[in-house]
Parts: structure tokens; C-alpha cells; sequence
């Protein structure tokens, strides 16, 4: 209903990340099982796209399985050899305290290939905001819904005509012409096979070009004791009324 994924956002507008190449090798620094295992305590499942995996429309992508080798070679072949221990310099954004064990592993992952990275607090939410919606950053952490639709929640992200336009838009100045015109197709079509065909081969570009790196999908769980009566469940759980939730006798 709600669709929640996890991503690293890269600002693709400008400075290093603007190379595809830089972008691959953050992913390829970054271990997507460290962070299902040990951050998420095994209890998100594993996406490789935009699109939630329990849309019908996903299509599970290959993966960047962690390869330092191969992220090193990528940054050389981009022109960023090591110069005194280090490649080059990148922050990291972050807007709630929950998503702070994430951005701090970013930092210590990258730091193997020697990019260093400052992490950048925001006093509050409509601080990250801001810098999200004016692209004032290199990288954050992320959470994005999408929704019920792929037209209500996914476009947002990807088409160039919605750049900074505000958080959760699309933040990181990604740019395709062929995905705009993909997108516009699918919003138009009604045929679910046909729109299938369209958001697989969208998916297909987004993981090429990897304007961010999906990690998972975020899990929504309720935690109540048994002293609880009547307790709030189902996608919205404490976000419900609570007229009707009651302590135990």
C-alpha cells in the first residue's frame, strides 16, 4: 500500500557523482548484507530497484555485490587515483536519528576505498528538507514511498522535469530522456503487460545508471505488550486513532 524503500541518494548534478562510474563504485563499496544483517537485523527483505518488490511491476535487477577491487578500478578509470591516502572528499546528509547507524557504515565502506566522507547532521528535518530539495548535497540517506502506483510514487524520483522540486522529488538531478519518455508511455497505457514491458525496461536503465542504490525494503512492524488491548495494526498501526486502544486490567 505504501511501498517503502531504503536508498542512497547521489547527487548526479554535480562533482564526482555527476560519473556514473564513481556512483557504480560506491555501490560496489558498500555491502548491501551487512547492512540486512547487522543494521536491519534480518528483518528487511532485499530490493535491487525504484519499484517496491511487492509491486507487480518490479523486476529484480544483478546486484552489486560488494568488490573493492572493482570499485577501486572504477575510481582509477575515472581519474580519481589515491593522493595521500585519499580519492576525494564527499558528505553525507541524513534527516532522522533512525537512519544514523546506515549513514555512519556509508562512511566507514567508502573509507576502504578511500573516499572520505564528513557526515552532516540536520538540527531538523525541514533542514535535511531543504538541502534534499535544493540538491545542497552529495549524498543521503533516504526513505521513499511508492504509494499505490508507480505514477503517484516512482516518477517523482526519476523525471527530469521534476528536479528540485522540493524532498522527494527528484533530489538527485538525474536526466534521461529516454527514461521521461518511457515514463510518460507507461502513465498513459492501460494494457498491464504493456506497462510491464515499459517499467522493466526502466528498471533495466535505473540500474545502469544508478542515480541512487537501493539497500531494501523498509520494514513496517507494530511493537505492543500483552498488556495492550485492542492495539493499532495494519499499515498506518500507531499513526491510527488510539480512541479505541486500551490498557489491560
Amino acid at each position: 500500500a505504501i511501498g517503502p524503500i531504503d536508498w542512497l541518494a547521489m547527487n548526479t548534478a554535480k562533482g564526482p557523482l555527476s560519473d556514473v562510474r564513481v556512483r557504480k563504485a560506491i555501490a560496489y563499496a558498500v555491502d548491501k548484507n551487512f547492512i540486512h544483517k547487522a543494521l536491519m537485523q534480518g528483518t528487511a527483505a532485499d530490493s535491487t530497484s525504484g519499484i517496491h518488490p511487492d509491486s507487480p511491476f518490479y523486476l529484480a535487477q544483478d546486484g552489486y555485490d560488494v568488490d573493492l577491487k572493482k570499485s577501486a578500478a572504477l575510481l582509477d578509470e575515472a581519474g580519481f587515483p589515491v593522493k595521500d591516502g585519499s580519492r576525494m572528499s564527499l558528505t553525507i546528509d541524513f534527516g532522522w536519528p533512525g537512519v544514523k547507524p546506515q549513514v555512519e557504515y556509508v562512511k566507514a565502506a567508502l573509507k576502504k576505498v578511500n573516499i572520505d566522507v564528513e557526515v552532516r547532521a540536520s538540527a531538523d528535518f525541514p533542514t535535511w528538507a531543504k538541502k534534499m530539495g535544493t540538491g545542497d548535497f552529495d549524498m543521503s540517506w533516504d526513505t521513499v514511498f511508492n504509494w499505490g502506483d508507480p505514477v503517484i510514487g516512482v516518477h517523482r524520483t526519476y523525471l527530469s522535469s521534476n528536479i528540485a522540486k522540493g524532498v522527494w522529488s527528484n533530489t538527485q538531478g538525474y536526466a534521461n530522456a529516454r527514461v521521461d519518455e518511457i515514463l510518460a508511455a507507461a502513465g498513459r497505457e492501460n494494457d498491464p503487460a504493456k506497462r510491464k514491458a515499459l517499467y522493466a525496461e526502466f528498471q533495466q536503465l535505473i540500474a545502469n545508471e544508478l542515480p541512487l542504490y537501493v539497500t531494501n525494503a523498509l520494514p513496517y512492524h507494530t511493537v505492543y505488550s500483552n498488556k495492550i488491548g485492542n492495539p493499532p495494526l495494519g499499515i498506518w498501526a500507531t499513526s491510527s486513532p488510539l480512541d479505541r486502544t486500551y490498557l489491560k486490567q
